[in-house]
């Protein structure tokens, strides 16, 4: 399945699954000078870099009984290899696959039941994969090698069953989940909410209600708060926790993205704190600052970009810049890499 470098989001409208059982709309060429790692030296504000990512592989082509392909939730495995999901896969198919990252060879690593996983990450606490499917409503766990699949979560929160996007754990192995609920809706009917999940007894609590569709959801660099995309109002918030993560103290608007018809869509920070931005409707990242300077923007060869309309996740290897990007189209789902503004942490796979 592998496309050599030299070879050239899903529906611009909606993120469709065609197959009855995933019947929703679901919603992560180098240049000559990288940005410098280095934070202190980052761009300054008015003067974003443009940074061109490089092709690893293809990972999918369109499926026939859906229509489309889409790549969703790289993450690093134990033993190196990007783990990623094709959240419109039919039953039968390879819904988590395993990309060689030296390589670019793909291998199925699960494709048991008829979850609709939108994201993935390893829990600091048992390292088994969590998997969030969006259309049942769950969270599922495995092990690294797609073996043991079991669910963690289902059912309703507070009356209400969740449509799970993105996931984020904290350093004691509990789940912050942004629910999506209202995705296909107005954005003044928002019904979205973050939900909270104990590691150990899986029960949920809900930390934040009446969003946007919340898509992205990521812990600041010291845990101390939640970065959260908006999906439905194309902003990002930052949301403030207490001592022990159980609720939210203070929150404020902290991003305003203007994306026209795209809208955000997951996102990831690295170790310097920079929150990376991902797009549904264009296959590009957006880097921020801590403090909201827009850094840089990272985007797709220029001669891929007409099959590809998204690059909905990322992640960037801990200790590392070198970081992942799932991008998906018609023409499609794709991995492609580029070097980060800084290393990557637990926070920055996976999500």
């Amino acid at each position: 399945m592998q496309q050599p470098p030299s070879a050239g989001r899903r529906a611009a409208a909606a993120r469709a699954l065609a197959a009855p059982v995933l019947a929703v709309v679901v919603t992560a060429c180098s240049v000559p000078e990288p940005p410098d790692p280095d934070p202190a030296r980052a761009p300054a504000p008015g003067a974003a870099a443009q940074v061109t990512a490089e092709l690893l592989t293809r990972v999918t082509s369109v499926h026939e009984e859906t229509g489309m392909t889409l790549l969703e939730g790289p993450v690093l495995a134990p033993d190196g290899g990007l783990l990623v999901v094709d959240v419109t896969a039919p039953e039968g198919e390879p819904k988590v696959l395993r990309v060689d990252t030296g390589s670019g060879e793909v291998e199925t690593v699960f494709t048991e039941g008829d979850g609709a996983y939108t994201s993935a990450q390893f829990s600091p606490s048992d390292g088994r994969l969590y998997l969030t499917d969006f259309a049942g409503g769950r969270i599922d766990s495995l092990t690294a090698d797609g073996k043991d699949h079991t669910t963690f979560f289902s059912g309703q929160v507070d009356g209400a069953v969740m449509r799970p996007d993105d996931l984020a754990f904290d350093e004691d192995g509990n789940l912050y989940v942004s629910d999506s609920t209202g995705f296909d809706g107005p954005v003044w009917e928002a019904r979205g909410r973050v939900v909270r999940i104990d590691g150990e007894t899986a029960e949920a609590t809900v930390l934040a209600g009446d969003l946007p569709a919340p898509n992205g959801i990521s812990f600041t660099e010291d845990f101390t708060g939640l970065w959260v995309s908006q999906y439905a109002a194309n902003r990002v918030d930052h949301l403030a926790l207490d001592g022990d993560g159980t609720a939210v103290e203070t929150s404020h608007t902290a991003l305003h993205f203007n994306g026209g018809t795209s809208r955000v869509d997951s996102n990831a920070v690295d170790a310097a704190g920079n929150l990376y931005q991902a797009v549904h409707g264009r296959p590009g990242i957006l880097v921020y600052s801590p403090l909201g300077e827009h850094l840089a923007t990272v985007e797709v060869p220029a001669d891929d970009a007409e099959g590809l309309d998204s690059a909905t996740n990322i992640a960037i290897a801990p200790g590392e810049t070198d970081a992942y990007i799932t991008v998906s189209g018609r023409d499609g789902g794709f991995v492609y890499t580029f070097e980060a503004l800084a290393e990557g942490i637990r926070q920055s796979n996976g999500g």
